[in-house]
């Protein structure tokens, strides 16, 4: 099996699962799951192994700096002491459960504590692929949770492979130095690497080499942190939420369509591909699985696996109570939730393909020589405990977030809808001045000026005035109009085509044009707010 089949088999397998998950309306991840365990099976693949340094330096960091490109920095500020006690206390909660349960199980100190830091995180690519019917608060908690807990357990992690591999004593100092020393150098790069890209953006006029700058940011941002030996993980996500912040006054629009393009292709396939490459490693895990027996195993991974979920479920539902004791300020009561709603939270712990890579960076024996014993059962078991995760928790959800009653999330809508009426307002406030500058005939400037009129009034749609409503129905119907033009002049062009009148590659050029003036239309019927009927704005396809 050579590296390009796979990848074409993964590839096909992602675009296959997901037409079909999408068109049966199940989970996305868990059809992924099942298509890599199909493959798995057969054969050809049975000698595929995921090597740990792709997915850790690899996929990991691609994924993590599109997920907090996207991330709302001002939610994560208003949420930081979630955020922070869940990125952390969470892990280690966790892990100290696992720990405990594997040791009565059978397991060494060290090994079990291994296990828990293999286990500890959730995944982002899981958890943001089935929670996206979450308000946005409660989204930004579990994908900022997920961004940032992969570099705690990773840290833990790599003092429990110490623990295990040379047989000295755990040290709580050395663990919480250790975490201090990858958090603060983890972030200082990531914000260093951000600053320093931002003159280069500024002065980078090439679309292409924006693009290919922005391609190779989350690995600028890593690599440094991880020669260093601190978090590559907090380096990505926080150079990520800077360069969020600071881009949008230095990157311009045709570079910025371009890497979101890019962006949402490439992120779309890596984490289908993450699915399918741990539901492939399930067969290998059971093959390999020699140290203990496969019902031994199976009945372990079982016990873990519920040990995880409930070490979620009880965190969930203590540690918020402590701390409304400790905090009764008006402004942290006016943001708490009812324990209804905070089960999608605890219900949201699916486990990837992060976990399955920590426990492949399990060295098979130590620097001494020694073998260490039940590498493959860790393995197995952070398998199983994966496709579990996936299989009840992720499928459940949004059954689990109906049940919640969250109620409708309009603080978006309205934040656009403001965004909306202050920009042609705004725009409106200059034109006069603006105008006269560029000499714009005043026919020109007429128009222009009933087109912000109109958007200024679509603004306030709040109303749903009589008004305001035939305005928004003319504009629908004119967008309509203009869409399906478009689709005249397409079949107009491809005739000009077929009888060759006109050249191939005028026809890309022409074409390249149509689509601009599509995607336009596509943005402005977007920003209408939706018409009284509940009836989208837009005018579809």
């Amino acid at each position: 099996m050579t590296g390009l089949e796979l990848i074409v088999v993964v590839v096909t397998a992602v675009l296959l699962m997901t037409w079909t998950a999408r068109r049966l309306r199940v989970s996305e991840p868990l059809l992924l799951l099942i298509g890599g365990i199909l493959i798995g099976l057969l054969p050809r693949f049975a000698d595929i192994h995921l090597p740990p340094d792709v997915v850790l330096l690899l996929f990991l960091p691609a994924l993590l700096y599109w997920e907090s490109l996207t991330t709302s920095l001002r939610e994560v500020k208003n949420n930081f002491r979630s955020i922070a006690l869940q990125a952390t206390g969470l892990v280690l909660v966790t892990a100290l459960a696992v720990t405990v349960v594997a040791h009565a199980l059978g397991y060494s100190w060290p090994l079990a504590f291994v296990l828990g830091a293999v286990l500890a995180p959730t995944d982002v690519s899981a958890v943001t692929a089935v929670a996206r019917a979450m308000p946005r608060r409660m989204l930004t908690l579990l994908r900022t949770e997920s961004l940032l807990n992969d570099g705690t357990a990773l840290v833990l992690l790599a003092v429990s492979l110490e623990v295990l591999t040379t047989g000295e004593p755990f040290s709580w100092a050395h663990t919480a130095m250790r975490f201090l020393e990858a958090y603060a150098g983890g972030a200082a790069v990531g914000a260093a690497t951000a600053l320093l890209l931002v003159p280069v953006r500024r002065y980078m006029g090439d679309r292409i080499l924006h693009s290919g700058l922005s391609v190779a940011t989350p690995f600028l941002a890593c690599l440094p942190a991880e020669a260093l030996h601190v978090s590559g993980v907090l380096a990505v996500v926080t150079c990520g939420l800077v360069t969020s912040r600071v881009g949008p006054r230095v990157i311009g629009s045709d570079a910025r369509l371009q890497a979101t393009s890019f962006w949402e292709v490439t992120t779309f396939l890596l984490n289908g591909a993450l699915f399918v490459l741990v539901g492939i490693q399930l067969p290998a895990a059971v093959r390999a699985l020699t140290s203990i027996s496969l019902l031994q195993a199976t009945v372990i991974a079982a016990v873990v696996s519920a040990t995880v979920v409930a070490a979620r479920l009880a965190w969930f539902y203590t540690i918020p109570y402590v701390v409304r004791l400790l905090d009764r300020r008006p402004r942290q009561r006016e943001r708490r939730i009812s324990a209804r709603q905070r089960l999608p939270l605890a219900w949201a712990g699916m486990r990837g393909a992060i976990s399955l890579a920590a426990a492949l960076t399990i060295p098979a024996t130590t620097p001494g020589g020694r073998p260490l014993g039940q590498r493959d059962a860790v393995v197995f078991i952070t398998v199983v405990v994966i496709v579990v995760t996936l299989a009840v928790l992720g499928p459940a959800l949004p059954a689990v977030v109906r049940w919640a009653r969250f109620g409708e999330d309009t603080a978006e809508a309205a934040e656009e809808t403001l965004a909306v009426r202050h920009l042609a307002t705004t725009a409106l406030a200059e034109m006069a001045a603006l105008a006269h500058r560029f000499d714009t005939p005043d026919a020109a400037t007429a128009q222009i000026a009933k087109d912000l009129r109109k958007q200024a009034t679509v603004g306030l749609g709040e109303t749903h005035d009589d008004g305001s409503l035939d305005l928004r129905r003319q504009m629908n119907a004119a967008y309509a109009l203009q869409a399906a033009l478009l689709d005249i002049k397409r079949a107009a062009l491809s005739d000009l085509r077929r009888h060759s009148r006109i050249d191939d590659a005028v026809l890309l050029r022409v074409q390249r044009f149509l689509d601009a003036e599509e995607q336009h239309l596509r943005l402005r019927t977007a920003l209408l707010p939706p018409d009284a009927d509940g009836t989208d704005g837009g005018f579809g396809r």
